[in-house]
């Protein structure tokens, strides 16, 4: 019962729109700006590099604060259950309840998650992310490569056979999340985040990563 409610609770903590909740503060609705996207990449066009911070910021405690905390609560004594409780956060984020099944892209939120379950991985993950951003200046780019990298790098760190299952799925999701993106990129379409390139499709079309 106990972790039933918790799941439930991570998913409600995923689900906090951010971005959305920013950009009411600005007086916009940013699913109408930018990309549309609820994640900390689109905060940060439309927004600004400030707002944009604090929405990465707390997209990642939505995923770090259930996988870390809850497992201590729950009575349990099953370690793994940590990566319920961060999926569920994953989950609230990208479909949440509070936007009409709206949201970000979960990279964020999952990068929480991995410090909670894998800190050296999410560290390696982290150095690939940033060589990635300022070899490209993608941020769509760096996240696929980081999330790609994450499965490897848990299994030859002993992360433990369940991490190393999340870090798969999670890899998976990320490009899942990321296909309209990869066909972008794939068409040297998709913008950098210094604005440098604008789409040739659509000037207006944002990366929307995140």
């Amino acid at each position: 019962m106990k972790i039933g409610l918790l799941a439930a609770l991570a998913y409600l903590l995923g689900s906090i729109p951010t971005s959305y909740l920013m950009g009411r503060l600005r007086g916009m609705d940013l699913r109408e700006h930018g990309s549309g996207n609820l994640g900390g990449t689109n905060a940060y066009r439309v927004l600004g590099a400030a707002a944009g911070l604090v929405v990465v910021l707390v997209d990642i405690g939505k995923g770090l604060f259930p996988a870390l905390a809850f497992p201590l609560w729950d009575g349990a004594a099953i370690p793994s259950l940590a990566i319920l409780y961060g999926v569920m956060a994953i989950t609230g984020h990208v479909w949440s309840v509070f936007v009409s099944f709206s949201g970000g892209k979960g990279v964020a939120t999952a990068a929480g998650v991995m410090i909670a379950l894998a800190p050296l991985t999410m560290l390696v993950a982290l150095l690939v992310w940033l060589g990635m951003l300022l070899t490209t200046g993608i941020v769509s780019a760096a996240s696929i490569t980081a999330a790609t990298v994450v499965p490897f790098v848990a299994f030859f760190t002993d992360a433990g056979a369940p991490t190393v299952g999340f870090c798969v799925a999670l890899a998976l999701f990320v490009w899942w999340t990321h296909r309209e993106n990869m066909l972008r990129l794939s068409r040297g379409e998709e913008k950098r985040i210094l604005g440098r390139r604008r789409s040739k499709a659509n000037p207006g079309q944002e990366d929307g990563s995140a």
